[in-house]
């Protein structure tokens, strides 16, 4: 095998990983949006809370944003 060869597959290799953790991504924050009363929010951060900032931190960004996001749309 060549080193073009190994360049292509490594290549290959991470789009495919990039590729499966943007599914993942756009999967959670379809899954976090349907998180709209605020008495669910409450739930999600009661749930959130129990863990530490490196476990929930992709989550707590998501949410962040989304949150961002129906501000600016009512405003």
């Amino acid at each position: 095998m060549t080193l073009h060869d190994l360049s292509v597959k490594s290549l290959r290799s991470s789009l495919a990983s990039r590729r499966t953790a943007r599914v993942r991504r756009q999967s959670l924050e379809r899954q976090l949006a349907s998180y709209t009363s605020e008495s669910d929010r409450l739930e999600l951060d009661a749930i959130l809370s129990r863990h530490t900032a490196e476990e929930t931190g992709e989550i707590r960004s998501i949410i962040n944003r989304q949150a961002m996001d129906r501000l600016l749309r009512s405003a």
